[in-house]
Order: structure tokens, then sequence, then C-alpha cells
């Protein structure tokens, strides 16, 4: 690829690591093929690819700023490869569509809407009917009422100004997570015993990862084990996300029979007297620690 990374992404050579993710991602969807039909697009789409690749990476910056294009792509010997720069010749994968959906996080969906409309002829004075297609892009995080507007896309007449065309996001209900702002709200149903005695939530992430979460803590009623980043990606920087909220509805028996109800009483004894016994060491500790 000819070019200077750098001017790609019309940046400077001082630019910070956040200065380069917001240039790609400005640049990136304006050039992205599903919403840019000019010519050169692609090429352009592709050289933001490479560019992002190398620069977000610290290694391969490192060697990009002080061997140029040459040494990225030639190789380094390795004596020379300090400071973290990369000594094997860089190839870029030719994928720029999988750089810009690991920048994002999540995959970005392209809608097409094929929609009819009058449109001027040449002679200015009437009007017919043509089929236009419209790409909507749907970014990461979009909350439901988010407003997509394409200018002047209504129907054009001689005495009518074409309008502006409004499409208006509506969020599909999920059949594992419940959306609360930019938290994911997962419920879970559980027995008296895992209630008690602890157990692990084994759950599928929006991005298609199984992720394990234990739960050590007696669950009463309001309990609520709250997982970080694992939420929806923010609209305006999906690189961040907000939390994933796990809720859970226990299951309480009908009946209990009378062995059982002294089993439990039995248990909860030992444990009330556990947890005392631990808190007077700490208290002893804490004692003999500021004595």
């Amino acid at each position: 690829m000819g070019g200077d990374y750098y001017e790609i992404l019309e940046i400077n050579r001082n630019a910070t690591d956040a200065d380069i993710k917001k240039a790609y991602r400005r640049l990136a969807l304006k050039f992205h093929p599903a919403s840019n039909r000019e010519p050169g697009s692609n090429d352009k789409f592709r050289q933001l690819g490479e560019a992002y690749d190398v620069l977000s990476d610290l290694r391969k910056k490192a060697t990009y700023d002080k061997f140029g294009d040459s040494g990225l792509k030639g190789g380094i010997p390795l004596e020379l490869a300090i400071g973290g720069a990369w000594s094997s010749k860089y190839a870029y994968h030719d994928n720029p569509e999988k750089t810009f959906k690991d920048f994002l996080g999540v995959p970005t969906l392209f809608q097409k809407l094929q929609i009819s409309r009058k449109v001027m002829n040449d002679n200015g004075c009437t009007s017919s009917i043509r089929d236009k297609i419209l790409t909507v892009i749907v970014k990461p995080g979009w909350k439901e009422g988010t407003r997509i507007t394409f200018p002047k896309a209504g129907d054009q007449s001689p005495n009518n100004i074409a309008a502006d065309m409004v499409f208006i996001m509506r969020q599909k209900p999920h059949p594992r997570f419940e959306r609360q702002d930019n938290d994911l709200i997962y419920h879970k149903r559980i027995s008296l015993e895992m209630a008690l005695t602890g157990f692990s939530v084994d759950v599928e992430t929006l991005d298609g990862r199984f992720i394990k979460i234990p739960i050590n803590e007696i669950v009463h009623p309001s309990y609520k084990k709250v997982v970080s980043g694992e939420g929806m990606p923010l609209p305006h920087n999906p690189s961040q996300k907000g939390d994933l909220i796990f809720t859970f509805d226990i299951l309480f028996p009908e009946k209990l029979s009378a062995e059982s109800k002294h089993l439990i009483k039995q248990a909860l004894v030992i444990k009330i007297i556990i947890i005392k016994y631990f808190f007077i060491i700490k208290c002893y500790w804490m004692f003999q620690t500021n004595a």
C-alpha cells in the first residue's frame, strides 16, 4: 500500500492512541462500502484498515515510526528490536471489514431498504416513480428511538421540495437479556439450596463468548451480581460497555418434611456459630494490631 499511514488517517505524528481511534472511526464510517458507492471508496476503506492496524499496535507503530514502511514490511534485525519494536515482516491480512468489526467490538448491522419515490424528470416540469436503495448503518449501542435521517430522500414534484426521510429505531426483545440503558439484565431461576450454598452461572454473551460467573454470596430476594464491561457498547464509544447484571428468582419448596426442617435449622445454627467465631478472631486481630 502506498502513502503515509498518518496522512491516510488525517492525523499528525504526535497523535495519541485516542486520536488514532477517533480518526479511524470517523473515516471508516465515511468510506465503508455499504454506505459509500463512490469510485475509490473500497480502496480508501482498505487503506484505512491497514493504517489503523499498524498505528493502533504499539510494536508495529514503533517500527514504522523509526524504520518506515520498508523496515515494517521487510523486517528488522532482532538486535534493533528494542523498545518493543516489531522485528518480523509485517503483512496486512487484507480484510478491512474484520479490522472494522474488531474495532467496534461487535458487528455493525448494514440494513438495505428499497423505497419507491417521486423524482423530477430532466425537463423539470414532471415527475415519475423510481426505486431507490437506502443503506441504514446500525451502530453498536444505539438505543430505541434513535433517528436516522436521509436528507431530501422524499417525494419530488414541480410544486413540492423533497422532504427528509427519517427512520426510527425499534428494539426487538432478546431471548436472554433485558436492556436497561447501557446495561444488560440476565434473569436466572435458582433453587433455595443454590441460594444458600453457592453456584455458578454460565451465560453466552451477545458477541458469542461463554463466561462463567461464580456466585459465592447468599442470594436474597434483592441480591444482584454486577459484572462490569459485559453490557451494551456505549453509543459514542463502542470500545467501552455497560454492565451485565444478574438477578435471581428463588424457587422455594412448597413442603418440607420434619427431618428437612431439622437439618436446615442445624445448618443455619452452625453457620451463625462460624460467622461469630470469625468475627471474634477478626476483632482480636484488630486489637492486637492496634495495641
